[in-house]
């Protein structure tokens, strides 16, 4: 468009000034305790109730009834009053692992052929044997009786395998199995050898049919020479081979659906928390089939189906790889150099509920030159079937142990665990680079109880000072405490960046429709999330218009003005019921004893927004020239933004200083860069004072 004039004219210019502030990365909530099923001890991001439902679960039984865990009420309440992500920590009692797939089987059949050996000494590694069976390279070998064609010392079984002639190659034959009848089988030393006093000399070996007839020849197997061979084709213990596993990304006994079908095609241990796959489409001439993961409780007129993957592949160059698009990785924590998730596995999981353990029968460039499929990797691919997921192990409750609403908060567990089952999560979650939130729950844990939380609250709240970019929701009591227990529980701490509530309150929880009693903080999380959707982070969470709880039925104590003065006086937030408005959060102090603008949630919570956008402006910044034009890029971002949080009340004034003031020659020699940040946030007005004044008729009003 023209942007001078030249003849006569008027001219009319666009001058857009109405460029928004970029708005920093917006993270949620976390939360640490256990679920029904889900990764143990690896955080994971939900982004709805119903996707925490299909990760997590929701209820469980014991005794004949059925609970929900703390957890699940908090994610429900949190997502019902708009939150967005919430990352979910998992913890459990005891040992945990995955189910795996019944067999996936393709269409290649093994079968058998026969040969005499020859036995000739040599020296080579050895690989350790501990059962009945062993393989190397997937081959299948059982020794008979007889006499050797000559005097061996030992056989040792190279680890590598027969890689070479090729017939020996990997893919070619199916498994190798010494019976510990037999003496080559010497359990005590740990390895397998044949001497010369063994009386064994016929190997059975189970290939694929494909094979039979180039399996033997004159050729000398390693050490093996064979003598004579005879091929047995009709084998009657025949079976089709395994072609992958799946496992299941979720940990626990509860994954378990392998029983018995009925006549509608319903698996007896079939439930909505547990999965069944389906192996359909399985097509030859394409090297292709699909992938469709059930609910466990469907059957096959009405099934629930999860997820489907279709055009997968068992060749691993091709792009519909199965373990590249479902994903093979496995995370586990560690503790090793510090708490971390190790993660094995070339292949980031799409799938939410399985990954591909292993594939057994790859077929590596399937299609010959003229686009056909190769004969010797048609019979790879899965054919169709139906299966399910069996041998996980990892229950919720140990042995006796049941979970009651009369122990749900006994002094020495919280929902079956200890406070020490948590304490590779805290750990874990200090860790600001790998895990961002800006609110921390842990409903379960008290910080007035030796065995349930005392020591893991004072680890949080440590770790969440240090990190500096989140709030902690403490629970003080058990439910049954008494005003001085709480106030007694929150003058042991003091710091701005955690905040605690009280009473308990009930609630009806939504998988069980039975009324339930719950910590606090199981339900302040939502009321942040609601706070900051309505409103800003730096407005106050609490009050009629931000902090009502619709969804409690009443609080375990009906706090009194008194009890409420004492309750905030001692830097407890109560939960206030009030009639015809119903129960609210009726505070917003920090845990910090001093006073000062922090001791108030709202400006605490504002910092942390404030460091927030600031840190990830200066983030950019690490490693650029320390020069006037890079101060300036800070300052262009930074300004503006501030601005914007005054203009939503957030902040009275600022200052932003970044220049030759505070980077004077001898910082910027020191290779540092300076920034000053001025701040006079706003305050809430939580004492209002009305003064009403009866004056005389005819008198003027005041000025």
């Amino acid at each position: 468009m023209a942007n001078t004039l030249i003849s006569p004219g008027v001219l009319s210019i666009e001058n857009d000034q109405s460029f928004i502030t970029q708005q920093p990365v917006t993270v949620g909530a976390a939360i640490i305790g256990p679920t029904v099923k889900g990764p143990v001890e690896v955080p994971t991001i939900c982004t709805s109730y119903t996707d925490y439902q299909n990760k997590f679960g929701t209820t469980f039984v014991s005794g004949s009834q059925q609970y929900s865990y703390f957890t699940s009420i908090a994610a429900y309440n949190y997502f019902l009053n708009g939150g967005e992500t919430l990352l979910v920590a998992r913890v459990v009692s005891g040992s945990f692992t995955s189910a795996n797939s019944t067999p996936i089987t393709n269409g290649e059949l093994a079968t058998t052929a026969s040969a005499t050996l020859g036995i000739t000494p040599f020296s080579a590694s050895f690989v350790s044997v501990g059962s009945s069976s062993f393989s190397v390279n997937d081959i299948v070998f059982n020794f008979t009786g007889g006499a050797f064609a000559n005097t061996a010392a030992q056989i040792n079984i190279d680890a590598s395998g027969f890689t070479t002639p090729t017939q020996f190659a990997a893919g070619v034959v199916t498994a190798l199995n010494f019976s510990s009848s037999v003496s080559p089988y010497n359990t005590s030393a740990s390895l397998l050898h044949l001497t010369a006093s063994d009386t064994v000399a016929t190997l059975n070996l189970f290939t694929k049919a494909s094979q039979i007839g180039t399996i033997f020849s004159a050729d000398t197997l390693n050490a093996y020479t064979v003598v004579s061979a005879s091929v047995t084709t009709n084998f009657s213990g025949a079976t089709n081979e395994e072609a992958l596993v799946l496992k299941t990304i979720s940990e626990g006994t509860i994954m378990n659906s392998s029983s018995s079908l009925d006549a509608s095609g319903s698996l007896a241990s079939g439930s909505e928390d547990n999965i069944r796959f389906q192996i359909a489409n399985s097509d030859t001439a394409a090297g292709t089939f699909s992938l469709i993961i059930r609910q466990g409780n469907d059957n096959t007129n009405e099934q629930i189906v999860l997820e489907t993957w279709t055009n997968l592949s068992m060749d691993p160059t091709a792009p519909n790889y199965v373990a590249r698009v479902i994903g093979d990785q496995v995370k586990v924590y560690s503790s090793v150099d510090g708490p971390q998730i190790n993660v094995t596995g070339d292949y980031p999981n799409a799938s939410r509920y399985v990954y591909v353990s292993s594939v057994a029968t790859p077929t590596p460039l399937y299609f010959d030159n003229n686009g056909i499929a190769k004969s010797q990797f048609t019979g790879s691919i899965p054919t169709n079937k139906n299966g399910s997921f069996t041998g996980a192990t990892g229950d919720l409750f140990g042995a006796g142990a049941k979970f009651n609403n009369a122990i749900i908060n006994s002094v020495t567990n919280t929902q079956g665990l200890t406070g020490s089952d948590y304490n590779t999560m805290i750990d874990l979650l200090a860790n600001q680079d790998d895990y961002r939130f800006n609110v921390l729950i842990t409903p379960g844990l008290f910080a007035n109880q030796a065995n349930i939380g005392a020591s893991q609250v004072t680890t949080i709240i440590n770790n969440t000072m240090n990190r500096g970019d989140n709030i902690y929701i403490t629970d003080l009591v058990p439910f049954g405490s008494n005003v001085s227990d709480a106030t007694s529980a929150a003058n042991s701490k003091n710091t701005s960046y955690a905040a605690s509530y009280w009473p308990w309150v009930q609630v009806v929880d939504p998988n069980t429709a039975q009324l339930i009693w719950v910590p606090a903080s199981t339900l302040v999380a939502g009321v942040y999330a609601y706070n900051d959707n309505v409103s800003e982070p730096w407005f106050a969470p609490a009050g009629i218009n931000r902090g009502g709880l619709s969804t409690v039925v009443r609080a375990e104590k009906k706090l009194t003005q008194a009890q409420r003065d004492t309750l905030y006086i001692n830097k407890v937030n109560p939960i206030a019921t009030f009639p015809g408005t119903g129960v609210v959060v009726y505070g917003q102090k920090t845990l910090q004893t001093k006073a000062s603008a922090l001791d108030r949630v709202n400006v605490r919570r504002l910092l942390i927004s404030l460091k927030s956008y600031i840190g990830q402006v200066a983030n950019n910044l690490v490693f650029e020239q320390n020069t006037i034009a890079t101060r300036n890029a800070f300052l262009a971002q930074v300004n503006p933004f501030m601005e914007s949080v005054q203009q939503r009340q957030g902040l009275y004034a600022f200052k932003v200083v970044m220049d030759s003031s505070n980077n004077t020659p001898d910082v910027i020699d020191r290779n540092q860069l300076v920034g000053q940040i001025y701040l006079q946030p706003t305050k809430t007005a939580e004492f209002i004072y009305l003064n009403f004044n009866i004056l005389p008729t005819g008198v003027s009003f005041p000025a």
